[in-house]
């Protein structure tokens, strides 16, 4: 079957078979619908595009929300730790303040906390930025490592009136000065974190002589995984001194010590990234400040 097309009245007539005209109109049909789905399609997918930039978004303020709240958390959980380690050793210099020991040593005054007049219209609380925030904890941080100082040189004065001289820690427990790390907060150089160090390192040569810093009775000549070979000695009224990570060791429970006797060896055993010497004061389980005793 064909379909005659005429223009107007003095043009030749134009045919097309019906089978070329219906395949004609379904292939401009099918080219119609494709290109719905076409611009469809790009629509949807920059929408599911827009749609994933900001989900990304929302994950990484949450990502940085949540690091900034463990770092705040970090923070304050070490200062709680070092309020609780005040908190006993103020305790401890009640305890001495109790014997009325007599010193001719000058007692440092604590840092104040500055206070003043208060006063002003009410103001709603408000949220604190992560600015103020961190403004916060470090004047608070501020304020402790004043008062640390303060309590650890009131600590040493007493102590050093109330031991007697042999007994008292003050001497140098190896040939060299503490010069790998000291006393107090630092980063952990296992797990990278910031942890408390308890004692001074000495950094020194494998076989290095290690001596007793004050007379005692050795307590403890032992392994353990953190120490490594440590020797304990005990100089009496709780206080005691440790020396940790020895290559070996000379003396046993038991035995009776000199002030700088030879005791162990320097090594490089149990938690230890090298040859040194970790050395430790404790009074009745807690850590004391070496650097208030000793004498180079």
């Amino acid at each position: 079957m064909r379909i005659i097309f005429v223009t107007n009245s003095t043009s030749k007539p134009k045919s097309i078979h019906l089978v070329t005209f219906v395949a004609i109109i379904f292939l401009l049909f099918i080219a119609f619908i494709q290109g719905i789905n076409w611009i469809d399609s790009k629509y949807n997918g920059a929408d599911e595009e827009k749609k994933s930039l900001i989900n990304l978004k929302l994950d990484l303020n949450l990502g940085s929300f949540q690091k900034n709240l463990d770092i705040y958390a970090a923070q304050i959980g070490e200062l709680q730790a070092r309020l609780i380690r005040i908190d006993n050793q103020s305790q401890r210099l009640q305890d001495f303040a109790k014997e009325k020991l007599k010193t001719n040593e000058k007692i440092p005054k604590p840092a104040p906390i500055k206070s003043s007049g208060q006063g002003g219209p009410f103001v709603p609380e408000k949220n604190l930025s992560e600015t103020e925030l961190q403004s916060f904890i470090d004047k608070l941080t501020l304020d402790i490592e004043k008062h640390e100082e303060y309590y650890n040189n009131l600590e040493a004065i007493y102590l050093k009136q109330s031991v007697f001289k042999d007994t008292l820690p003050n001497a140098s427990p190896v040939n060299v000065p503490f010069n790998s790390s000291s006393y107090g907060w630092r980063v952990d150089p296992f797990l990278g974190v910031r942890a408390f160090h308890e004692g001074l390192d000495f950094s020194a040569d494998v076989g290095q002589p290690i001596k007793a810093t004050a007379a005692g009775i050795v307590i403890a000549a032992e392994v353990t995984p953190e120490y490594g070979n440590v020797v304990r000695i005990s100089h009496g009224s709780g206080l005691e001194t440790r020396y940790a990570h020895a290559s070996k060791l000379l003396v046993k429970e038991g035995d009776r010590i000199k002030k700088n006797q030879v005791i162990a060896l320097v090594g490089n055993t149990g938690r230890s990234t090298g040859p040194h010497l970790h050395y430790e004061i404790r009074m009745n389980g807690e850590s004391l400040d070496p650097r208030k005793y000793l004498q180079f």
